[in-house]
């Protein structure tokens, strides 16, 4: 059986010459190759890591539209925010659900006089908690931006004592809640390699490689190297797309092409294994702005709880990690909204820190840099054509970014565009039911060969493209894990098959939720290895490799120790 990450790497070098080489393959650049895919243009993307494994990997899994942004001002995000939320509520409903979000609210008049000054000046001030009149002015308006049919409830506010009764476990002390809605992201990644999917779907025309580095620029064109085998060889293009995120001026760099965009800021999260606070949250996110001024949410996803995020300065040459400092903070927040929630260290299955691609704010706070976008354009180098950069952008709004970065190259192109992507399905978005009725016909189509309830998990983990999956895995016998009875043989040899799997890490981190969940062990990786094995190529001495390189990352990135006792 043939690598479809080697076999891709291997199509690229064979024939290097596009319209369009996009350099960066988080959702931004995914987005833009599917835009471009669809209109039949010539289009190749590359990533020096793998699909989604940077910014893109370290969200706050929600879509949302951006309650926060009106105080900066940006009412334009906003509204289209709103917009593609509701949107992708719809075309992506595997995986985009409607969250149900409680501010706690512990004044009635705080931030009133700073707010103003906030608002025209973009500097922090004193930080103060919002307070319930400055919450309804801005969910009031926010609720203006979001007459869609009724895609998502209006806001309600709720005194301390009916708050307290829906929500007992919240700190007393609160004056009022406000809860409004927005929406969840429970697997990104696996939404992005379906809009990755979508693209390569398109045709020939559209082609993608992992591991694969943007190095240099020459007469050429630009260099490229694969960064499993270390060959290098130049790649020809009319337009350059530099989608990546916090390392666009990096990236430049490397290309002859110096850049000043960028001024990220780094966000950490934890995941805790707390069936008390999973329970505190009554299923709901609690977002609000800490004593600090930062936004902070406490979310409950996958059976966990997901606790952000901070809003850190942070060197691009340096990684990325979730800091024992941060850790502290998190737990103070926790205690601040659910006082007697006990949380520890011993309950952080998962840590993640990432930096958002925002751009360069100099003595501006945190907080109030734009989370909006903007593209960049300059001459590409001595060689004919045009480098366009990626400033900015959001999970939100990648459907949008996307159809303005494609319109912008399609405009340098001197082509038309020939299909919008407002309304048009995503992956296994497509057919997904939408009604317990429907869902239940879904299972019962779909379930006589691997029974109902497998179908259904599937069904939750790939939408409708679980169909394909099915179909793999009963042309062969297959069989439970040994140590993870919710995954099959088969199905791990169905992701590393079709989904350009290169490293045992990508299964882990990108392709399943193993990781976040806190679910791996070490007799799990051994099994997972020796599943990929005869998939992927490897020999025994790589195996064992994969599995020691997996360990190594799992335990200084994302703070996992495993244990030798199956999850």
């Amino acid at each position: 059986m043939q690598n479809t990450a080697i076999a891709a790497q291997t199509a690229v070098q064979a024939d290097p010459r596009a319209r369009v080489l996009i350099i960066g393959a988080g959702i931004n650049g995914i987005a833009t190759f599917r835009d471009l895919a669809l209109q039949g243009v010539d289009v190749v993307i590359v990533d020096k890591g793998d699909y989604v494994s940077g910014a893109s990997a370290a969200s706050s899994h929600m879509i949302h539209g951006g309650v926060r942004y009106l105080e900066n001002g940006e009412f334009r995000l906003v509204k289209e925010s709103v917009e593609e939320r509701n949107g992708l509520l719809k075309i992506a409903p595997h995986y985009v659900k409607p969250l149900k979000t409680t501010v706690p609210i512990f004044s009635t008049f705080s931030g009133v006089l700073t707010a103003p000054l906030r608002f025209l000046t973009h500097r922090q001030g004193a930080a103060q908690e919002r307070g319930a009149l400055l919450i309804k002015v801005g969910l009031t308006l926010y609720d203006s931006f979001s007459r869609d049919g009724g895609s998502v409830p209006r806001h309600e506010f709720r005194g301390a004592k009916e708050s307290l009764r829906q929500l007992p476990r919240l700190n007393p002390s609160l004056k009022y809640t406000a809860t409004y809605y927005d929406a969840s992201m429970h697997d990104p990644e696996r939404l992005a390699l379906d809009v990755l999917g979508d693209g390569l779907a398109a045709g020939p025309h559209a082609r993608s490689a992992n591991y694969v580095e943007a190095i240099g620029m020459d007469a050429d064109g630009v260099r490229l190297r694969n960064t499993v085998t270390g060959e290098e060889f130049a790649f020809q293009a009319d337009v350059v797309v530099n989608t990546s995120g916090p390392w666009t001026d990096l990236t430049n760099a490397a290309l002859g092409q110096a850049s000043a965009y960028m001024g990220g800021t780094k966000g950490s999260h934890i995941v805790l294994d707390n069936p008390e606070l999973l329970a505190a949250t009554g299923g709901r996110e609690i977002f609000f702005e800490h004593k600090d001024g930062r936004i902070v949410l406490i979310y409950p996803l996958a059976g966990r709880v997901l606790v952000g995020t901070t809003d850190l300065e942070h060197d691009m040459t340096q990684p990325a990690r979730c800091t024992e400092d941060e850790v502290d903070y998190f737990f103070e927040l926790v205690t601040h909204v659910f006082p007697d929630v006990a949380v520890d260290r011993s309950q952080i299955v998962f840590r993640f820190a990432g930096v958002r691609p925002l751009p360069r704010h100099d003595d501006e706070q945190p907080g109030f840099v734009s989370r909006d976008y903007r593209i960049e354009s300059r001459p590409l180098g001595d060689r004919p054509g045009t480098l366009l950069s990626l400033v900015g952008g959001k999970w939100t709004t990648f459907r949008a970014l996307a159809e303005h970065l494609s319109g912008d190259i399609l405009g340098l192109l001197g082509l038309p565009r020939v299909v919008s992507t407002v309304g048009l399905f995503i992956g296994g978005g497509r057919d997904f039911p939408m009604t317990d009725a429907a869902h239940q016909v879904w299972i019962t189509a779909h379930g006589d060969e691997v029974g109902a309830p497998r179908a259904a998990t599937l069904l939750t983990r790939y939408g409708t493209r679980a169909a394909d999956v099915i179909g793999w895995l009963t042309e062969e016998a297959d069989a439970p894990l040994a140590n993870h009875t919710d995954y099959s043989r088969r199905e791990i040899e169905y992701l590393a098959a079709t989904e350009s799997v290169m490293h045992l890490v990508d299964l882990v981190l990108r392709r399943t939720s193993l990781a976040f969940r806190g679910e791996l062990s070490l007799p799990l990786l051994d099994e997972l290895a020796a599943v990929l094995a005869p998939v992927l190529g490897w020999d025994a001495a790589t195996r064992e490799n994969e599995v020691a390189l997996t360990m190594t990352m799992l335990r200084e990135t994302h703070g996992v120790q495993l244990s030798a006792v199956s999850a």
